[in-house]
């Protein structure tokens, strides 16, 4: 799971007010469960199918027809609309089938038969449901009993009197009240609700595993303009890594909660969940709009669309970032290919010379004096990147195929390999330029580039023009506004127009710049669209399971 923040606590009560669930339970968005606090419904003692409670609602609304979900999967259900259908289907059948399981029930493996006893909460839950291959393909799922918010009469809505709304929510916005009943062992599929959720447990067992909204990338949701974008795309029986990699992790963030007949579980909005049922199990569920979705103002929709996903693209790119420098462990001779510092600055000097003679035409004694009062790991740096580009780029009368542009009036040739990496590196490991970068702190990364405009502007441009990746243009910029954090606007302006003074058109070099960090950006923003909305830009996806 991730944290204790999140974690799931166990009450002996409901909470007595709304004040009391608004301040301690729902103000944390945590699930939260309530144990035995239904043993004074009469649906608890009248609906318990081992005490004639089928005939009791055999009695009371047999007559009804209710929509019953109907699924080949069966015993899983799965809530996308190509996997299911609703029909129609008379009460008193269901009740008839009930009957017959209810005597032919032998007391075998449950879903509840568990050590930790009633109630229990366990993190980090593997499956653990065994269910019975000859179950039934109907659920009573969702059947209201009170729908508030369609206005709509129920057929069963007289059962409401054998329920007690919770004093919490006298004065929450309701959207409906629903029966959950199946005559044998069945499992739902991956989802969230819209809605506060309290899911009370009359007869039977169910277990439920939960995972929080933020986990949802390791869920792949359906695409949100799907008729399931609340559910997870991933197979539960056998799901394809494959496809969805992030899901061989996704138990690694759940918890788990076993609810006896008696027990009920919050589930606030957005938080996953899987739902495995023992046979005979009878619930009812309570949805309500939450605080936060019931003050949201409409015309304010577009501007917090805005801000959620900024929010989500600048995390995603923290995460591309660190998630690559884990894999930077080696030492830059592993990466590089260089035997020694000292190789590698001969070989940069001579190189250097040979191609882009004109840089050392006319330095000064203060330059060299820069370069040699470069820190150790900033001359490193140095004779890395000057290395490098020159392994990259061929100056005019050499023959190298490949893509030819002019720096300065030299035309410049790029191996092939490296446009590849240029355009389309997102990763530090890939992007050996971008590694040095990272591993820098600001000043030094400063020193080093004011070195190089001194003694290899050439070099520097090249790098710039040619070699700048959009994970190195991130880097780079992020560098840049570490500097700036770290020096005066006087300093800024000189190391800026420095800088700058290298290149022919400037506005030319800021645009590399800024555009590859927008690239950089890009990928980002695609990555949080396929994590949390199920949406690809380079393929479209079907929900068809």
């Amino acid at each position: 799971m991730e944290g204790p923040a999140l974690e799931i606590h166990g009450f002996e009560e409901l909470p007595s007010s709304s004040e009391d669930f608004s301040s301690n339970i729902e103000s944390r968005n945590v699930p939260a469960v309530f144990h035995g606090c239904l043993k004074g419904w009469k649906a608890f003692s009248k609906w318990n199918p081992s005490n004639g409670g089928l005939d009791y609602l055999q009695e009371r609304v047999g007559s009804s027809i209710v929509e019953a979900m109907l699924s080949r999967s069966a015993p899983v259900f799965y809530g996308d609309l190509r996997s299911h259908e609703r029909v129609p289907f008379p009460f008193s059948t269901f009740i008839s089938s009930c009957k017959r399981r209810l005597r032919s029930t032998v007391d075998t493996h449950s879903v509840c038969t568990e050590p930790e006893g009633c109630g229990t909460v366990v993190a980090n839950s593997d499956e653990a449901c065994l269910i019975s291959k000859d179950a039934h393909q109907v659920y009573l799922a969702q059947v209201p009993i009170s729908n508030i918010k369609n206005k709509e009469r129920s057929s069963l809505e007289i059962l409401q009197d054998d329920i007690i709304m919770p004093a919490f929510l006298e004065r929450s916005p309701l959207a409906s009240i629903n029966l959950w009943m199946n005559n044998a062992r069945s499992r739902s599929s991956t989802h969230y609700d819209p809605h506060h959720n309290l899911l009370c447990v009359v007869a039977g067992c169910k277990q439920v595993v939960l995972w929080p909204p933020s986990a949802s990338s390791f869920l792949y949701p359906m695409p949100i303009y799907g008729e399931a974008s609340n559910h997870s795309s991933v197979d539960i029986e056998s799901p394809d890594f494959s496809m969805h990699s992030r899901a061989k992790n996704s138990m690694n963030h759940s918890q788990k909660v076993i609810l006896q007949a008696g027990d009920a579980l919050y589930i606030p909005e957005g938080w996953f969940h899987q739902v495995d049922s023992d046979d005979l199990t009878i619930a009812v569920n309570i949805w309500w709009q939450s605080n936060m979705m019931a003050n949201m103002s409409e015309h304010m929709d577009a501007y917090y669309l805005r801000r959620i996903i900024r929010r989500l693209v600048d995390k995603e790119m923290n995460q591309m970032l660190q998630r690559s420098s884990v894999h930077t462990g080696k030492t830059r001779q592993e990466v590089y290919g260089k035997s020694s510092n000292e190789e590698a600055g001969h070989r940069d000097r001579d190189s250097d010379d040979h191609t882009y003679g004109k840089d050392l035409k006319g330095n000064s004694q203060k330059h060299g004096t820069i370069l040699q009062q470069l820190e150790p790991v900033g001359l490193q740096a140095f004779h890395e990147l000057v290395s490098l580009v020159h392994d990259s780029i061929n100056v005019a009368g050499q023959s190298q195929e490949g893509h030819s542009t002019s720096v300065k009036g030299s035309t410049v040739h790029l191996k092939e390999e490296n446009i590849q990496v240029m355009t389309a590196s997102f990763c530090l490991e890939d992007d050996p330029v971008a590694n040095i970068l990272w591993t820098l702190k600001p000043l030094v990364l400063q020193h080093v580039l004011s070195s190089m405009v001194h003694n290899f502007p050439r070099t520097l441009e090249a790098l710039i023009l040619h070699m700048l990746t959009p994970v190195g243009a991130e880097v780079l910029t992020q560098k840049f506004d570490e500097m700036d954090q770290q020096t005066t606007k006087e300093e800024q302006n000189g190391f800026y127009r420095l800088f700058y003074s290298v290149f022919d058109d400037q506005f030319a070099a800021m645009d590399a710049i800024l555009n590859g960090k927008e690239l950089f950006a890009f990928q980002a923003f695609k990555n949080v669209l396929e994590k949390y909305l199920g949406v690809n830009l380079d393929r479209p996806q079907s929900s068809v399971r």
